[in-house]
């Protein structure tokens, strides 16, 4: 948990660096960090501490990319996050994402990260690796993805799509395959995310 939340604020401090000398960019999010702490006389000997966040506490950013959430498409925080998500996605050549962003107002805690299969730089986040793949389906750029400079997600999804599209076109006949793979080896498999 410290390291996952300890390394999206590295990331979030480099783009906090990217963004000071946009004008009109203002604010951005802050992670804050995470401490963990050995208490050999107590029971439980680990426990983790953070800053207290004091206020109305927000959900940006959803693990799994599939919850609707207005706040985080028409606030300044949650346009913010979004960008920052697109940020870090862009940085890592589609390869890391950080996500479940939280927080109060541009204070964040409790955030996942999500790695491809192989994990990014040595790197394998807590969530699923499907997080990705929806966060490219799913985001909408917003003006401070403009700002930055960022790459539309969408016209390289969509790209990716056609492209898939284009080859099972020009495949053979199935009928003219021979099937020598066992069904049960077809079936895809099922991805479970991990709890943090």
């Amino acid at each position: 948990e410290c390291y996952v939340q300890n390394t999206a604020r590295e990331y979030a401090k480099i783009y906090a660096a990217e963004t000071e000398p946009l004008e009109g960019f203002g604010e951005v999010p802050e992670i804050i960090p995470i401490f963990l702490v050995h208490r050999p006389a107590n029971n439980i000997p680990y426990a983790t501490v953070e800053e207290e966040l004091v206020g109305e506490f927000v959900k940006y950013s959803v693990r799994d990319g599939k919850e609707v959430n207005f706040l985080r498409r028409e606030s300044e925080a949650g346009q913010k996050c979004c960008t920052f998500q697109h940020w870090v996605y862009e940085k890592t050549n589609g390869s890391l994402l950080v996500t479940d962003l939280q927080g109060v107002g541009m204070k964040l805690t409790d955030v996942g990260i999500a790695t491809l299969a192989k994990g990014y730089k040595g790197f394998k986040g807590n969530c699923s690796f499907s997080f990705i793949e929806q966060f490219r389906a799913l985001h909408q750029c917003n003006k401070y993805c403009e700002m930055l400079g960022l790459k539309s997600l969408r016209t390289s999804h969509q790209k990716q799509r056609k492209a898939t599209a284009m080859k099972s076109k020009t495949l053979p006949n199935s009928s003219s395959l021979k099937k020598t793979v066992p069904k049960k080896a077809r079936e895809p498999r099922d991805f479970i995310a991990s709890e943090h």
